[in-house]
This record gives structure tokens, C-alpha cells and sequence, in this order.
């Protein structure tokens, strides 16, 4: 009897839930369909429509009379990012390439940095944060792969970034503020869904879209408000309007056998491993900028690349020390590159040099689990440790 009795709620237990579950199911499926359909279609640009500082059609040359001829006048922008963690030894080699390099209007070059959290010294993030370099976004999980984040929904690239936005604020006093831009992994972008979790996130742009069909002459970074010329490498690429959304188109580079690769590790064919000839090959790619729409270059790399060969830091080096001899190439980060683009002008790009951050950090060594897996974590952060492990559902490392 008591056997017979358990059998039955279980039974009921089960129904119960299973009614309950289909629509809930249902539910869902129609509330991300709501959140797909509320995103108008984007419509075809037109320049009269959309006008500077707010909105950009995408092209390869700058909205303007007054730039037309004057190509060698337009301030060469160089965009130097790195993508994923930040520890003790990327760090040294990021000192060593940044030392010394002054942009023409007396201001210190930068740099952009996409940011992975698992791994991350967070006092080091905080010292290039206060040398003026930008720290941007790059997940906390990083993925399982191009799949995860191909599918990923708005809510799910929401809570990947701006849970990072928390990371980055508790452990390395980096102002919200001051973070405009993400990059997905892998560049695998899903959609509007990408886009419309940036905006929703306050952030200004996105760099994870690669173009090889305009990078000769370049694509200008440009915005989501009407429909996009550039071509789609890696889909789904968006096709809402998504109002005042900059893209950073991430312009590819050409290998010494003619294909294009939107990172500088990518390459399938570099050159050989010495200085000079690495050195020919990245001016070569630089040309085709400054000799042509003088849309802004992009080194995107990881900084994983300079162990893969006995001369390609010293290639790199001496590059973009070459390229600090111009009287008319500005080092900078992505988002104040975007600040030029919003109001073009010939010559000299800036009036001031950006202020420094005052973000003072008291480094601290911690020793924590991370819950999910019972690993043992050891983080640098600033000022005071977390509790457990930081991820993605405690992104501060809160006991729970």
C-alpha cells in the first residue's frame, strides 16, 4: 500500500510537471521570438539620412567634399589590440612595445586590449589602464567553441559581458565608464543578437566582424543604423537596424600567398622568421592603407604569436617603430580612433592628450576555488580578494 501510494505522486509529480513544462517551453520560444522581431529591418543607407557624429554609412571613404583629393592629409589611425588574458609575461612585452612610442601631437601611443578573464592578472590590467591604454571587452568564459557563441542569445552574450564589466570594476578599478568595445572569441559573431547585447550593455562598438572584400581601398569603421555593405566571412552577421552601434571593421590582412586573414596569427602563409623580411611584409599591408583611403590599420593579434617565432617581436618592434618616424600616424585605441571618425578633420586629429585614469591598486595575491570544477585559482587582484573563484554566475566571487 505505502509502495503503491509513493508510485502514485510520483506519477502525479511527474505529470505535473510535464503539463507545467510544455508551456513554459512554448513561453520561451515566443519571448525569444518577440525579442528577435522587435528589431527593425535595416534599410539601405542613405548619406543625407545619416550624418556624423551619430551615424555613418559604411564606405571606404570619409563622408566629405573636403577629404576628397586630400587622402595624404587624413591622420593615419594604427589600432595595435590584443586579445585574451593579461599575465606577467604578455605584460613585459607590452612595456617593451609601447616604450617610448610618442603619437606626433606629443600624446603617448595606446593600445587596445580584449579581455579574457580566466587566467587575468588584474594588477596588470589596472597598470595599463592608468598608462592610457583601452581596455575592452572579450568574455569571461571565453566559449566552448564557435558554437556556443554562433547560437548565443542576446541574454547570454549579456550576462558573458557585463558580468566581465563587474570583474573589471571590483578586481582591477577599471571606471565602466571608460569601457566602450567588445570582441567576441573565436570572431564569431551571432547575428543582431551580438549587437543589440552590446548596445544594451551601453557599450559604443563591436570589433569582431573581419571584411576581405574592402580592404583595398579599406572600410571606415561606420554604424548599424541602416543596412551594411560589408561582406559577411563569418555568419550570421547582422541585418537589424541598430541605432549608433559602431563596427570596427577588422580590415585583413594579405598572406605572402594572396589570402586574407583578419588576425595577424591567422596568416597561413607568413613570411620566412627574420626581421627583414616580416618587417617588408607588415609595411606592405600598412600601404595599402596610408596609400590609399587611410581607413585605420588594425594589428589584431595575441600575443602568443611572438613566441611562434624567433624574430616576430622584433619584426613588430621594429615596425611600428618605423612607423613613429611619420609625422602623420597616431597610435590609439579603437574608441578614440571612433571619436576622430565622428568628426573628421585634416591634420592634427586631437586638440588635448585623453587624461590619465586615477584608479590606484593595492595588489593582492589570492587563493580561491573555483566552485564548479573544485579547482584550486590563484588571482592577483586589486585591494581585496574574492571570496571564491569569480565566474559567470558570481562575478564577483561572493560566498554563497
Amino acid at each position: 500500500m505505502k509502495y503503491s501510494t509513493l508510485v502514485i505522486l510520483g506519477l502525479l509529480l511527474a505529470l505535473a510537471f510535464a503539463v507545467e513544462a510544455k508551456p513554459k517551453s512554448k513561453k520561451q520560444k515566443n519571448k525569444q521570438k518577440q525579442k528577435e522581431q522587435v528589431l527593425p529591418l535595416a534599410q539601405p543607407c542613405r548619406p543625407e539620412n545619416c550624418k556624423l557624429p551619430e551615424c555613418r554609412c559604411s564606405d571606404a571613404t570619409l563622408p566629405s567634399s573636403k577629404f576628397k583629393g586630400k587622402e595624404s592629409e587624413i591622420p593615419q589611425f594604427v589600432t595595435i589590440t590584443f586579445d585574451d588574458a593579461i599575465n606577467a609575461v604578455n605584460y613585459a612585452q607590452y612595456e617593451l612595445l609601447f616604450d617610448g612610442l610618442i603619437n606626433p601631437d606629443g600624446c603617448s601611443a595606446a593600445g587596445t586590449f580584449f579581455l579574457s578573464h580566466e587566467y587575468t592578472d588584474y594588477v596588470r590590467v589596472n597598470a595599463l589602464y592608468r598608462a592610457g591604454h583601452e581596455i575592452a571587452l572579450h568574455s569571461v568564459t571565453h566559449g566552448d567553441g564557435t558554437d556556443y557563441w554562433r547560437s548565443a542569445d542576446v541574454a547570454t552574450i549579456e550576462r558573458e559581458f557585463g558580468a566581465q564589466m563587474k570583474m573589471l570594476k571590483a578586481f582591477a578599478n577599471v571606471d565602466p565608464k571608460d569601457v566602450h568595445g567588445m570582441r567576441l572569441p573565436f570572431l564569431q559573431i551571432s547575428g543582431n543578437n551580438t549587437f543589440e547585447a552590446a548596445r544594451r550593455l551601453g557599450l559604443s562598438y563591436d570589433s569582431s566582424w573581419p571584411t576581405q572584400q574592402f580592404k583595398d581601398p579599406a572600410m571606415w569603421p561606420y554604424t548599424l543604423d541602416y543596412q551594411s555593405k560589408q561582406d559577411c566571412q563569418i555568419g550570421p552577421c547582422p541585418e537589424a537596424s541598430i541605432p549608433g552601434l559602431w563596427v570596427n571593421p577588422m580590415v585583413t590582412w594579405t598572406d605572402t600567398e594572396g589570402y586574407s586573414c583578419s588576425m595577424i596569427d591567422a596568416c597561413v602563409y607568413p613570411p620566412e622568421d627574420n626581421v627583414d623580411d616580416l618587417f617588408d611584409w607588415m609595411l606592405e599591408n600598412f600601404n595599402r592603407h596610408y596609400e590609399g583611403s587611410r581607413a585605420p590599420f588594425g594589428m589584431y593579434l595575441h600575443a602568443a604569436w611572438f613566441s611562434r617565432g624567433h624574430s616576430h617581436f622584433g619584426a613588430f618592434k621594429k615596425f611600428i617603430n618605423h612607423l613613429n618616424t611619420y609625422p602623420d600616424v597616431y597610435f590609439t585605441g579603437i574608441s578614440r580612433m571612433l571619436e576622430y571618425v565622428k568628426r573628421p578633420v585634416l591634420g592634427a586629429p586631437f586638440k588635448d592628450c585623453p587624461e590619465l585614469p586615477e584608479a590606484e591598486c593595492r595588489a593582492v595575491q589570492c587563493h580561491v576555488q573555483k566552485l564548479s570544477t573544485g579547482e584550486d585559482r590563484y588571482m592577483t587582484v586589486c585591494d581585496k580578494c574574492p571570496s571564491v573563484y569569480p565566474w559567470l554566475e558570481n562575478p564577483l566571487g561572493e560566498q554563497r
